[in-house]
């Protein structure tokens, strides 16, 4: 059975998130003030509008002179047109901020996410972050734009209609009063509980967009599995859902509106009788309640569109609160850097101390336990052990992607801590198994390792990684297009590219991820001989389950269930009779 999605109430904490927005409007304030000005001016003029339709009636019953009738008829055509220009500018300027503030809102948005550690986004999904930043954004822009508007509009006609209808018939309009209340609190609370619907309904979209967005992105393994016609059936029942979910709404939502419209209609056809009867007594005459009547549908139409433009505030305030939630994690300590200072560089010199990890998710299970390791700079150290033994755990502390739960790294006699996050990084490059490459050209890849490279920089990269032998085939060369995530290209191209981004990033502290499993024999050697030009004189760290790669390594490295079982090189690691790293080398050498 489906969860229900809990509700979102207006509360303090809401409220507070939604005046955070206040900082984004604040440097276009002038802009802002003015379309309010704009905005109670125009809503002013429409109250003048029925009083003086109201003294226009008078003016005919009473056989005035068509001199008064006329001006009151150009001063009723005066107040369109100053209610029309108000609206023109009011909208214009309402826009502009909004457009001008959100812009900053999603810059901060997303330069807030892409500042956020590796562990925030191992708890949640893609789908749901682009909702954020998209979804979240754009009800946010609706609201700024039309529905605060409406919600004052709105109050300062019901406000001062009710203030004019006093001062025309305080009688009359205590017997409105005495109808409307009631009307208004079943009104108000049917709009909460429809609200409800409406919110889920948000949620199930929000599920399906992420259906379609994780179904595109593994579009290669749908196909491959022969799943197209599951991932259709998981499609439909996310949107059968969102169907009966919208048609119980729309149940709801028109049960509300039939209500609206008996209440209202029969509000002012009791307000007409009452005046009919106020009219025969001569206490009222017949411009007034024409006045009155018109003031009544104003204000009773302006009270039946409250209740949406309050359940859309409450969604707006719900947003607001959704969206916010991000900025409560905390940053990562990034920096901007764009050459590094004599003394920020390293020599690739580690050191591992009773190193233990424990992922926040699973506090259960200990993924690493009590790692000590010296590696020396310029060294080749090869990690080896069978799935889930910690291997690609341990480089992901190395790279600060994740902090150890117990014990500490050191780089050249320094805390890991004590370095900047963005110095360490820039001098850690990683070659993983599964590439990620943009969508952009071969070129944008290799530059992403040096930003600002020049083309002699990255062909030098190119032709070091062993990849020009395949970029010069291609008619556009390395203004080739790659494809969403590099598909385009072979898994052989792909390592190469990426190795020529490593390359280009010159790091001081290699790390290999399996990267040359899953290629073929061609592939493999250009991609192990570019490795090799790769790894010589600076620090490599490599995971390889193809020991074959590895005989050469100055350390080997065999963890097992987190923990490090064996260390030496090939030949010291061959002398042990049960070792785990001599089992897996007699098993593969004598295949």
């Amino acid at each position: 059975m489906k969860a229900e999605v809990p509700k979102k109430k207006i509360t303090l904490r809401g409220l507070k998130n939604a005046f955070k927005l206040y900082r984004y409007i604040q440097p276009h304030k002038l802009e802002f003030g003015v379309g309010l000005f704009f905005l109670f001016g125009g809503s002013l003029a429409s109250l003048a509008f029925p009083k003086l339709l109201g003294d226009l009636v008078n003016s005919g019953t009473q056989g005035n002179l068509a001199e008064s009738i006329n001006r009151i008829a150009l001063l009723l055509v005066v107040i369109l047109v100053i209610q029309s220009v108000f609206s023109y500018f009011r909208t214009i300027l309402f826009v502009n901020v909004t457009e001008k503030s959100l812009a900053n809102l999603r810059q901060d948005t997303y330069n807030h996410l892409i500042r956020l550690p590796l562990k925030f986004f191992e708890q949640r999904r893609v789908g749901e972050l682009n909702s954020r930043i998209s979804a979240d954004i754009s009800l946010l822009q609706d609201t700024l734009t039309s529905t605060l508007a409406e919600f004052l509009r709105q109050m300062i006609i019901i406000i001062g209609g009710i203030s004019l209808l006093v001062y025309t018939s305080l009688e009359l309009t205590l017997f409105m009063l005495a109808i409307l209340p009631a009307i208004v609190l079943m009104v108000f609370f049917f709009g909460r509980f429809i609200r409800r619907y409406s919110k889920q309904m948000q949620k199930e979209v929000a599920e399906s967009n992420t259906v379609v967005e994780e179904t595109l992105q593994g579009i290669r393994s749908v196909k491959t599995f022969t799943n197209e016609f599951l991932e259709m059936a998981r499609y439909r029942n996310k949107t059968l859902e969102i169907a009966k979910l919208g048609m119980k709404g729309g149940r709801y939502r028109a049960a509300f509106y039939s209500f609206v419209i008996l209440g209202l209609f029969g509000a002012l056809v009791a307000v007409i009788w009452k005046g009919t009867g106020l009219l025969a007594e001569g206490i009222l005459d017949s411009g007034e309640l024409f006045a009155f009547v018109l003031y009544s549908g104003f204000i009773g139409g302006n009270i039946g569109g409250l209740a949406s433009v309050i359940t859309r505030i409450q969604r707006f305030i719900g947003a607001t609160e959704d969206l916010f939630e991000i900025f409560d994690v905390g940053e990562e300590e990034i920096e901007e850097i764009k050459e590094l200072c004599k003394k920020d560089e390293l020599s690739g010199k580690i050191s591992l101390n009773n190193l233990s990890f424990t992922y926040p998710s699973r506090p259960e299970e200990e993924v690493l336990h009590e790692i000590n390791v010296q590696i020396s700079e310029n060294q080749l150290i090869a990690l080896v052990g069978p799935s889930g033994a910690g291997k690609s755990t341990l480089t992901s502390l190395l790279l600060r992607l994740h902090d150890p739960s117990t014990g500490e790294i050191w780089y050249d006699g320094k805390r890991s801590q004590d370095i900047s996050l963005s110095v360490l990084r820039r001098q850690i490059a990683l070659v993983p198994q599964d590439i990620f490459l943009f969508g952009g050209t071969i070129r944008e890849n290799i530059s992403y390792g040096k930003p600002g490279a020049t083309d002699r920089e990255i062909y030098e990269a190119a032709g070091k990684a062993n990849a020009m032998e395949f970029i010069d085939r291609f008619p556009e060369k390395l203004d080739t297009v790659v494809g969403e995530r590099g598909t385009q290209l072979s898994g052989g191209q792909r390592q190469r590219v990426a190795i020529a981004r490593a390359v280009l990033k010159d790091p001081k502290i290699l790390i290999l991820d399996e990267a040359t499993s899953s290629l073929d024999s061609e592939s493999e050697r250009l991609v192990q001989d570019a490795l090799e030009k790769l790894m010589s004189g600076r620090t490599s760290i490599v995971i390889a389950h193809r020991l074959s790669t590895i005989r050469k390594a100055d350390q080997i490295l065999v963890l097992d269930q987190g923990r490090l079982v064996e260390k030496g090189t090939h030949e010291e690691l061959l002398q042990l009779k049960t070792g785990i790293y001599r089992n897996l080398s007699e098993l593969q050498f004598s295949l």
